[in-house]
């Protein structure tokens, strides 16, 4: 039951000049105690208006994004229409040194209609290769995929991806498929790994498809040379290469958004596109870090990093939504942690 400013302060004075105890007079009047004080400590505060009834008030959440934050994130989005919302929103945290999470990212993109239809097929958890890797180096993944280049016909792309870490270790363009490109592409694998230049217990294995080139016996004899093992993966099942096949599909559609006239053309589209794979593009499976990050051992150092972000992003927004006084604190950017480990 609600009462009226005049009720309340009607019942004060009831309470006030009667001769029975606080809780039974209150008792009789069927009015909660914890209301009468209530009202009675604002009337001592504020007289006969603070009896008044209070507009209600919205819930305040202390970790609110502020309107400012919200703007940016869509102008950062307008800039770099090619991230997903999960990728904006720890290119913000790495760059900009101020946490925010991939889902308040995609609501947000989601409100101002920017976000974009998946341009791919999820693969379940049965489709992947059975056997995981647990270090750089244990397991290389190889296959070739095909680019037409105009008046020059078919141009063929062999690569090396570490299976651990994703990273692109060695490319190869060329103009046929044969078992003597996949040993020129491991050579510029070797060389860039020096795998064979120090004494290892275990040297990389080589998974790749059932493709003639795999099947040659030249390739054999190169491998049992340099001491790598040649693991090939399960005949019209592709996801057991699922890694390079995925790699392969997300480099096409960004390459195929142009036409080519001179392999050269291609060939620097195609750097280009492995270091920003490389480099800069976090990966989902990989704790949103980058396959260089995890190749070459910053994994920790950067979570660390993004740890820290957080937090100071936390006490940063708590301040600001409970209008307290802004902390003088260095703000960590897991970037420069990056620069520090090259």
């Amino acid at each position: 039951m609600r009462f009226s400013q005049a009720e309340k302060m009607e019942i004060i004075r009831l309470v006030e000049g009667s001769s029975l105890p606080v809780k039974q007079t209150l008792r009789e009047m069927d009015v909660p105690r914890s209301s009468f004080y209530r009202w009675y400590r604002r009337y001592l505060d504020y007289g006969y208006d603070g009896l008044a009834s209070q507009p209600p008030h919205a819930r305040r959440f202390w970790n609110k994004i502020p309107e400012s934050e919200k703007k940016h994130i869509v102008s950062e989005a307008k800039q770099m229409p090619e991230l997903t919302p999960r990728e904006l929103a720890w290119h913000i945290t790495d760059s900009q040194g101020a946490f925010i999470s991939e889902s308040s990212v995609y609501r947000i993109l989601r409100d101002y209609d920017l976000v974009a239809s998946p341009a791919y097929i999820v693969l379940t958890a049965a489709d992947e290769y059975r056997h995981k890797t647990k270090r750089v180096h244990q397991l290389w993944q190889t296959d070739f995929t095909y680019f037409k280049i105009i008046g020059w016909g078919w141009y063929y792309l062999s690569t090396i991806l570490d299976d651990y870490s994703r990273y692109i270790i060695a490319w190869l363009l060329t103009s046929t498929m044969s078992a003597e490109d996949v040993k020129n592409t491991l050579d510029l694998a070797i060389t860039k790994t020096g795998i064979t230049g120090v004494k290892v217990r275990h040297r990389p294995r080589l998974l790749s498809d059932n493709g003639p080139c795999y099947l040659a016996g030249d390739l054999k004899q190169y491998l049992d040379q340099h001491g790598i093992r040649h693991t090939r993966g399960k005949p019209y099942h592709p996801m057991t290469q699922g890694k390079i096949e995925r790699y392969h599909r997300t480099l096409k559609n960004r390459i195929n958004l142009e036409n080519y006239y001179l392999p050269w053309e291609l060939e620097h589209q195609i750097g280009r596109f492995v270091d920003y794979y490389n480099h800069r593009r976090v990966h989902e499976s990989l704790d949103n870090l980058t396959p260089a990050d995890v190749y070459h051992g910053r994994v920790r150092d950067i979570i660390t990093a993004r740890n820290l972000v957080k937090e100071q992003t936390m006490r940063r927004r708590r301040r600001q939504n409970l209008g307290l006084k802004p902390l003088n604190e260095e703000i960590i950017k897991p970037e420069v942690y990056r620069e520090c480990l090259h």
